[in-house]
């Protein structure tokens, strides 16, 4: 018997390149103005740390590489530091998977747990599409959709 599992999954097409898009997921000083404001710090290799940081300086998710594949396969086990609740949830898994797509690429994030009505699969259903829109536009335009949180 396999465990229940909650996904949320996002697809967006940019126009860029997979190279520009890679980059753009894995340079802090770029991810910061699309993250609204939190910076993602990681050694950038498989079974490499990773966290992110708010503004503050508070680390809001911690975690671990699992997938590193340039310019097509990035996967995070996640979990939330900030919230006691969804702490106690445990590991997640992140996968972003870029795929080429004429002059755009594909991006595919997928946001999991094993866990039934997960909580933590709530909450980031409601962040992606907001980091996921400003990367789109900060690619496309050169600004961001929303500005950072306070």
């Amino acid at each position: 018997m396999t465990t229940p599992k909650s996904s949320f999954v996002y697809v967006t097409y940019i126009k860029t390149t997979p190279e520009r898009a890679w980059e753009a997921l894995i340079s802090p000083d770029f991810a910061v103005q699309y993250w609204l404001g939190t910076r993602p710090e990681a050694e950038w290799k498989l079974g490499g740390a990773w966290k992110l940081i708010s503004k503050n300086g508070n680390v809001t998710d911690t975690g671990e590489i699992t997938a590193f594949d340039p310019p097509r396969r990035l996967g995070i086990r996640w979990r939330n530091e900030w919230s006691p609740e969804l702490n106690a949830e445990g590991w997640s898994l992140c996968t972003m998977e870029i795929e080429p797509v004429g002059d755009a690429v594909k991006l595919t994030v997928t946001h999991s747990i094993e866990r039934e009505e997960s909580k933590l699969v709530v909450a980031v259903s409601g962040g992606w599409p907001q980091i996921l829109s400003n990367l789109k536009s900060l690619l496309e335009t050169g600004s961001v959709v929303l500005p950072a949180k306070a």
